[in-house]
């Protein structure tokens, strides 16, 4: 095999400093000692080898961790890695919500779309492993999975046995670089990659007697102070309760969100499954059933939308997943590692934020992280809702500027909101202000004028809410500039407009409610009025 292979090219990459210092480097492995020499033997150094990503080299040496560009050197020794039949490894490990299905699919995916053949063999104990070649060639790529936790994985990038970890839960940014189940080292800006979303949704059997449920009764079902669907208004029959493997993300981020918040915990009752599959398929042959399962696999079952006090419901769709305006909403990371990924794995996890992958992700029902629209014609209920609050104090201000906003504009999915009782952007939202900007900085909104939308929660007098949401869109298109190295692009519009609690998207008499209506959201011009 050549060093062109794969399409990817080894660029024609000079330094004045052939050595630089790692920021931070891959823990060493089955170091072995080697000698390297530059240009005609002017320059030598003796070192162990940390690792070899097909372009360039890590060394521990006497004088610290150091990584060259094996192109212009000499190695010599047993260690010395020989690029011509070097095969690429990534090491992925964590969470099964992205290892099962998503990131299988967007790999068999990336081989279709590269004339690749990708192989998958299993290895046991929850592990597979795929190869990836050329048609008629040795593999070039071989990309290993182990499905464990989120915590599981992070504590195996931290140890530096997996390149990339999975992660199924929102992490915080106060989490990030300190020692402990999350590796350090890493940071919101560099390491962490918003991959898709995925949601905790209540699902019951098509005969099921059952309506909207709140969150309330949600926790007070499962966590056995709720017996009988009678409680809720349904059949005097006793809730049989379903739920995957209580240390997987999904099932603890439900535990920690929905019943912790409320001082209960999880029922002795439920009955526990090895997959979500096996939940949906119990529930379905039992009409007293109910179940807790992740967006993607609700399957032929019927997902139950979350209701609250002040009447709105919150209905889990590609759309309210991808914004976060279902409350429910896990997103999906992928946690990159401190050092620096080989050319196959950098054109991988730039590939997913192409068209290709968004699609994929599409058909196995994950909301991706690339901005899609939602017609004005979908938000009706939100409309409705903001015409009925609108009271004496609230005024007719904002629905005017609401107005002003819908005409002619339709809203995409990026929304963002800040970490609760802080000015910070959540590392999710981080996230979208990156593919953003990227998207802007690429031209995909050229000749769409953008708008930030601020909202509040209903907490507080109206015109001090007005307030705060004018200062979440301005801070928002300040990380935006930010990103962007300080100014849009010639002829981009990105303007803010601040419209207060005029359009909830969730009740406010919870405090996830009130973090839910905090937001900013975006909306650009219609294709229809370019």
């Amino acid at each position: 095999m050549t060093r062109d292979w794969f399409g990817f090219s080894w660029l024609a990459y000079r330094s004045a400093a052939i050595f630089a210092a790692l920021f931070v480097c891959a823990p060493l492995v089955n170091a072995q000692d080697v000698t390297i020499r530059t240009g005609q033997g002017a320059l030598e150094i003796e070192g162990s080898v940390l690792g070899f990503d097909g372009e360039y080299l890590r060394l521990e040496t006497r004088h610290g961790e150091l990584t060259l560009d094996y192109r212009e050197v000499t190695c010599t020794g047993a260690a010395c890695p020989d690029p011509d039949t070097f095969v690429e490894e990534i090491r992925f490990a964590g969470t099964s919500r992205i290892g099962d299905l998503i990131l299988p699919a967007l790999v068999e995916g990336y081989a279709r779309s590269n004339a690749l053949l990708a192989e998958r063999r299993e290895a046991g104990d929850r592990r597979f492993v795929y190869e990836l070649a050329a048609r008629g060639e040795e593999p070039g790529v071989r990309l290993s999975f182990h499905l464990t936790t989120t915590e599981a994985g992070l504590s195996a990038l931290e140890r530096g046995d997996a390149d990339i970890a999975m992660a199924a839960r929102p992490v915080q940014s106060e989490d990030l670089g300190r020692a402990g189940p999350l590796p350090s080292g890493l940071d919101a800006t560099r390491h962490i990659r918003l991959l898709a979303y995925d949601a905790v949704v209540p699902i019951v059997s098509p005969g099921a007697d059952a309506g909207p449920v709140s969150l309330t009764a949600l926790a007070g079902i499962f966590s056995g102070e709720i017996i009988r669907w009678s409680e809720l208004g349904g059949p005097d029959a006793r809730i049989a309760l379903h739920l995957g493997p209580s240390e997987t993300g999904l099932a603890a981020y439900f535990i920690e969100t929905v019943l912790a918040p409320m001082g209960y915990e999880l029922t002795d009752d439920v009955t526990l499954h090895p997959t979500d599959r096996d939940v949906v398929a119990a529930v379905m042959t039992d009409p007293n059933a109910m179940g807790i399962v992740s967006f993607e696999r609700v399957g032929n079952a019927v997902a139950l939308p979350l209701e609250g006090r002040c009447g709105l419901l919150d209905v889990a769709t590609l759309n309210s997943v991808k914004t976060g305006d279902y409350p429910l909403t896990v997103p999906l990371y992928l946690y990159l590692p401190p050092w620096r990924l080989g050319p196959f794995g950098r054109d991988f996890i730039d590939w997913l934020s192409g068209a290709e992958a968004q699609r994929i992700m599409r058909r196995i029902g994950v909301p991706g992280e690339v901005a899609s629209p939602i017609p004005v014609g979908q938000q009706g209920d939100r409309i409705v809702s903001a015409i009925q609050r609108a009271g004496d104090e609230l005024g007719l201000g904002p629905l005017l500027s609401l107005a002003d906003v819908i005409e002619g504009r339709e809203r995409l999915t990026p929304t963002f909101r800040f970490e609760p009782g802080r000015s910070t952007l959540d590392p999710s939202s981080l996230a979208r202000v990156r593919a953003l900007a990227h998207a802007i900085a690429e031209g995909r909104y050229a000749g769409r004028d953008l708008l930030l939308a601020g909202f509040s929660d209903g907490q507080g007098p109206a015109s001090t809410n007005l307030v705060l949401s004018e200062a979440r869109a301005e801070a928002v298109r300040e990380a935006i500039l930010e990103a962007l190295g300080g100014k849009l692009p010639e002829g981009q519009v990105l303007d803010i407009v601040p419209l207060g609690e005029v359009m909830p998207v969730s009740c406010d008499e919870t405090s996830w409610g009130q973090q839910v209506n905090r937001r900013v959201e975006l909306w650009a011009t219609s294709e229809r009025y370019r």
